[in-house]
């Protein structure tokens, strides 16, 4: 159990039975009365935000969150299939609960998935992954006209921008929080 004291960025607390993420925080003592803490808060299963204002004292649940890591095995046309690497049960999500993950989403990774009351509510893939160039244009040395990079189709089909030295078939190495490219992989 959290008291007002206790609140910070980034801290997990439940309210009103759904888990809510503390993204900006304020302290605020005026001249009298009691100190105030000023939060935003985001819902983990919705994403609303709003703004609400607490006083010293009061208290909060601990959202009850868990981290478990799961492999993506198949998408059947509606739902994306997670199988738990320790218990082998499967979990499906749609395509709005994977979000922007799907861009680098390939069989048998790994990644983590939040649950909330064993509800699956966020995915989280490693910070680095490697993937396959499948398309990449030809780059005529010299030509320098078109900038320094140029735009590949990687194996999941996301289109990112690399130096023009990277050629089909290709594995590199893309920095997931970023969505750039870092290096080459040598096989």
């Amino acid at each position: 159990m959290y008291e007002s004291g206790d609140l910070k960025k980034g801290l997990k607390i439940e309210i009103d039975g759904e888990p809510y993420a503390i993204i900006q925080f304020q302290f605020v003592k005026p001249g009298k009365g009691q100190a105030l803490y000023k939060c935003k808060l985001k819902n983990m299963i919705t994403g609303t935000q709003f703004d609400r204002t607490y006083r010293s004292g009061e208290k909060f649940n601990e959202a009850n969150l868990e981290e478990r890591q799961m492999e993506y095995l198949y998408y059947d046309g509606e739902n994306y299939c997670f199988m738990n690497t320790s218990t082998y049960d499967q979990e499906s999500l749609t395509k709005d609960q994977v979000g922007d993950i799907i861009n680098f989403l390939k069989e048998n990774i790994v990644l983590d998935i939040l649950f909330f009351k064993d509800q699956a509510i966020g995915l989280t893939l490693p910070n680095f992954i490697e993937l396959r160039v499948t398309e990449a244009e030809p780059w005529a040395k010299g030509d320098t006209t078109s900038g320094s990079t140029k735009g590949v189709t990687l194996e999941t089909g996301y289109v990112i921008q690399v130096p023009p030295f990277v050629q089909k078939d290709e594995l590199l190495r893309i920095d997931t929080r970023t969505c750039e490219y870092v290096e080459r992989v040598k096989e």
